[in-house]
């Protein structure tokens, strides 16, 4: 089985933490040259650090806020214009707060909608050129098993993921002529910061304690318990890897089992 990701460039989006951080390691130790992308130098710069460098590897970063689309494109519009290819775009960005749809702010639906889907196309405008001329390509998403199967309490996530996945099937259908993948990772409850944003505000709107939570979490898991990082890192490697040239416009549940259908 290839494996091997060597001689191709991976930008990955939000990898100074939880899965984004875990997936830049994981593509790194598979050989990939990795550019990472956030919004804080400081920790942008520790994350380079610990990346794999064993196969030659030429890590670097680029700096951007996807709260401001514009700037995002700034970014991407000077650091493609000196040529450079990107082969492998992992899409992944910090989802929004929990709580009800029917008392979710009209701006959160907004501004979930640009850091999410608008962000999205902008980075995949900005390297399908190099894509196609590579003959190569793997777009993937990490979205949310709530494009499957709707999570309570996560009113604009549950909408804004199930866009992003539909936008996502469309893209594959069109790139897949050209060598290019487009597939959407979807984690289940892992241990990140974000699971402990979750559990901090159900912990604060039922009175319970986080400890309870997360019992009661863990106990609609098959696992029965959360998953990890690198877990959700393994599967976004394999499917940019060469091995995964036929896996075309999935969904692809990580979560232990706790989806309630196929």
């Amino acid at each position: 089985m290839n494996l091997s990701l060597q001689n191709k460039n991976a930008l990955v989006c939000g990898s100074t933490a939880g899965i984004g951080k875990a997936a830049a390691i994981e593509l790194a130790n598979l050989g990939a040259n990795v550019i990472l992308l956030a919004r804080n130098e400081v920790k942008l710069q520790e994350i380079l650090a610990l990346l794999d460098v064993s196969q030659g590897q030429k890590h670097s970063y680029l700096m951007a806020d996807f709260a401001q689309p514009e700037q995002l494109q700034n970014t991407l519009t000077a650091y493609f214009s000196t040529g450079k290819e990107v082969h492998i775009l992992v899409n992944n960005t910090g989802g929004p707060a929990g709580g009800s749809i029917v008392a979710a702010k009209v701006a959160e639906f907004t501004a979930t909608f640009q850091q999410h889907l608008v962000c999205n196309h902008i980075l995949a405008q900005a390297v399908i050129p190099g894509m196609k001329a590579a003959g190569f390509g793997r777009i993937i998403n990490v979205i949310s098993t709530s494009v499957k199967q709707p999570l309570r309490n996560l009113g604009v996530s549950n909408t804004i993921r199930a866009a992003v996945a539909n936008w996502a099937k469309t893209l594959s259908v069109e790139l897949a002529p050209f060598g290019i993948t487009v597939n959407n990772v979807l984690p289940g409850a892992t241990n990140t910061e974000r699971l402990t944003s979750i559990m901090a505000n159900r912990a604060e709107k039922t009175g319970k304690p986080e400890s309870e939570i997360a019992a009661e979490m863990q106990a609609e898991i098959p696992a029965m318990r959360f998953g990890l990082a690198e877990e959700i890192a393994a599967g976004i490697a394999f499917l940019a890897s060469p091995a995964a040239a036929y896996i075309n416009g999935i969904n692809l549940p990580i979560d232990g089992g706790r989806t309630g259908c196929l």
